[in-house]
């Protein structure tokens, strides 16, 4: 964007020097005021009849200023359509460029719109690594996103074309919060029917749209100004409560985590209870809460809980042990 508006600063520039002089001569030579030497000098470089008789010498300025002149309005209509070429040509590439991106994805993230909370999530995406693009069609919001450095597509989320290009069929899952509940209902019964396996959150700004959103086809709805003023009110009924969820979600303040973590099917740790898998006394790790594959929370879970293929472990723990956890998740121990 910056290149293309210098690109046609210049010609622009040589214009006005162009101009300046041609006025500029015709009023050291004929001793015409500025406005019948600016009329002169736009006459000469269209075509039209002069102001006045000329002298011999003022009819050579006059003839070397149009050659001068041509050439330059020919050297400025040059650029400028070099430097429009140069902007369509760079939007053609950099549209190929994001569909190729966009086209080696799997198992990412959806989120359709980037507005205050789509930009809030991008960047906690970002943060955690995790793969992502997002459905934007605002020019000025789309801006923002290239500044950003985030992938995206521009297009209407509600149309089936556009979540096809953002893989829909490939992606884990979609998040839509666009700021009118009809968009965020109508993008969820789309992306729905698209992918019947895909999680869904999705954005209410009506604590009544939120049974629609469900009965449309998302896993989970999240209304802000609800969330807000709970924890606003727990904020003041339990503040010691809140003061320990904060200090454990906001992992850039201490160097304690809390993460979920899904059990798979060739962890070492299946068939073992939570006493035999060590996670405690080896890891240094607590498991907060076990969501069973059935959909069943179990919190504060018992050291005699066997693990199975499919739970989501929720633990709190430092890093480097969270790590650790991953690995005894996903893999058997070597032989």
């Amino acid at each position: 964007m910056a290149r293309t508006a210098t690109a046609i600063v210049w010609p622009i520039i040589c214009l006005v020097v162009l101009l300046a002089a041609g006025t500029l001569g015709y009023t050291l030579l004929e001793g015409w005021n500025l406005i019948d030497s600016l009329y002169m000098t736009v006459i000469t470089l269209t075509g039209y009849r002069e102001v006045g008789p000329l002298s011999l010498a003022r009819k050579l300025y006059t003839l070397a200023f149009i050659i001068v002149g041509l050439t330059a309005l020919a050297l400025i209509a040059r650029m400028l359509a070099q430097a429009m070429l140069a902007e369509e040509l760079g939007k053609f590439l950099g549209r190929r460029k994001l569909e190729k991106e966009i086209a080696r994805f799997k198992e990412h993230f959806i989120i359709c719109g980037y507005g205050r909370m789509g930009r809030l999530i991008c960047r906690e995406l970002s943060s955690n690594q995790v793969s992502f693009m997002v459905i934007e069609k605002d020019d000025k919001t789309i801006e923002q996103l290239s500044e950003d450095g985030f992938l995206y597509l521009k297009g209407d989320a509600t149309e089936d074309e556009v979540l096809f290009k953002a893989g829909i069929d490939r992606a884990k899952g979609l998040v839509t919060v666009v700021s009118s509940d009809a968009h965020n209902l109508f993008i969820t019964m789309t992306a729905r029917q698209l992918n019947p396996k895909l999680h869904i959150l999705a954005r209410a700004e009506e604590e009544a749209s939120e049974r629609k959103l469900v009965r449309a086809g998302a896993n989970r709805v999240v209304s802000p100004y609800i969330i807000g003023a709970q924890h606003l009110a727990q904020a003041i009924l339990r503040p010691a409560v809140i003061d320990f969820i904060e200090l454990v979600t906001k992992s850039q303040s201490m160097e304690l985590f809390m993460e979920e973590l899904p059990v798979a099917a060739d962890s070492s740790l299946v068939g073992k209870s939570l006493r035999e898998s060590g996670l405690r006394q080896n890891l240094g790790l607590m498991v907060v809460a076990i969501e069973k594959a059935s959909g069943q929370m179990i919190f504060n879970p018992g050291a005699d809980l066997v693990l199975e293929e499919g739970d989501q472990l929720v633990t709190l723990g430092e890093k480097k042990a969270l790590k650790g956890l991953e690995s005894l998740l996903h893999y058997k121990e070597q032989v």
